[in-house]
């Protein structure tokens, strides 16, 4: 789980750059580098969109396994 939560991770970041390249410079990293392969793009857009939603998950406490009670 931990490789899942890093590579989750890493594509949140990738994303992030990719929005903010696209917001300020009006230019698409993704689709530069993959723009001549749609499927390809497609599929990085798909990853990094499931990786965002991983990431919900990264935000919300755990729980204890321990007990404990309140």
């Amino acid at each position: 789980m931990k490789q899942v939560s890093w590579i989750a991770t890493l594509l949140m970041v990738v994303g992030a750059i990719n929005w903010g390249l696209v917001g300020v410079f009006d230019w698409n990293l993704v689709s530069a580098i993959f723009g001549s392969w749609p499927t390809v793009e497609m599929i990085v857009y798909l990853l990094v969109g499931l990786s965002g939603i991983w990431g919900i998950s990264l935000l919300v406490p755990k729980k204890s396994s321990m007990g404990g009670g309140m």
